[in-house]
């Protein structure tokens, strides 16, 4: 995950931190804090570990809920206020978390409000076969840890970012997104639906897909594909659902079931 999460900042040519998160990881490790400065008789920002453009949150969940919830406003709002003043982040900007299992001593659940501030939930999986031979070949080489060329500009990445967002979203596809986000919330398995914030990332991850594909507008498909990925984490299972073992990913394909998907006669 490391791996992952570095190489894909040295090839946009970006920062990158990891923050280790342990019980005794302070907020102030992840923000940052002033510290007074005696020959100036001013206070002096000292960065922390979101001050970057890619931030991996490795076993984010090891950590206290005070720490966790640092990291709310940054994921939110793009910027950290520390002693009441505020600095903004990084452009670009994105945090990839890791998880332990709940059930791992010294774990905490992250909050609601932190979920929802994730796009994505995904599971990476262990490497196909001919992907883990690579993998020990690199390791024999000593090639795993070597600094890689970037093959974009960061420059390149905000312009891209900002053309995603003028990916054409048909009134007809709002509304069978707003339908199957509201659909969680009756749904009688959830104590918890998605919220609003899911519907404006599910929007917007699909106009990435969309973009990603060639195209400059949205189509169904793409809120099928991306469905699971952004809106499963986000979902509180009911006591009943959960000794049942009813899964996420079933309730949302009966979710989907329910909805019509509209046909786009105007693109």
């Amino acid at each position: 995950k490391t791996t992952l999460a570095k190489t894909l900042a040295q090839t946009i040519n970006c920062g990158f931190t990891r923050i280790q998160f342990t019980p005794d990881t302070l907020p102030s490790d992840v923000t940052g804090l002033s510290i007074y400065n005696m020959q100036t008789g001013t206070f002096e920002y000292v960065k922390g570990g979101i001050m970057n453009n890619i931030i991996l949150a490795d076993e984010v969940n090891r950590t206290s809920p005070k720490t966790q919830a640092s990291l709310l406003e940054a994921m939110g709002e793009k910027q950290v206020t520390v002693d009441g003043v505020t600095y903004p982040l990084e452009s670009p900007f994105m945090v990839i978390a890791t998880q332990n299992p709940i059930d791992y001593m010294g774990t905490y659940n992250l909050p609601e409000a932190q979920l929802d501030r994730f796009m994505m939930k995904i599971s990476i999986g262990y490497p196909q076969g001919g992907e883990e031979k690579q993998m020990a070949e690199r390791f024999l080489n000593n090639q795993l840890g070597q600094t890689l060329e970037a093959v974009v500009e960061r420059e390149t990445i905000i312009k891209m970012q900002k053309e995603v967002e003028e990916v054409r979203v048909n009134a007809d596809i709002i509304s069978y997104v707003i339908k199957l986000v509201q659909e969680t919330r009756k749904d009688n398995n959830l104590s918890l639906g998605a919220s609003p914030r899911a519907t404006l990332s599910l929007i917007r991850a699909s106009q990435a897909l969309a973009y990603l594909e060639g195209r400059d507008y949205c189509i169904p498909d793409d809120i099928l594909k991306l469905l699971q990925p952004v809106i499963a984490h986000r979902l509180i299972l009911s006591p009943e659902a959960r000794m049942s073992q009813v899964m996420t990913e079933k309730i949302l394909k009966n979710i989907i079931s329910k909805i019509p998907v509209p046909v786009l006669t105007n693109l």
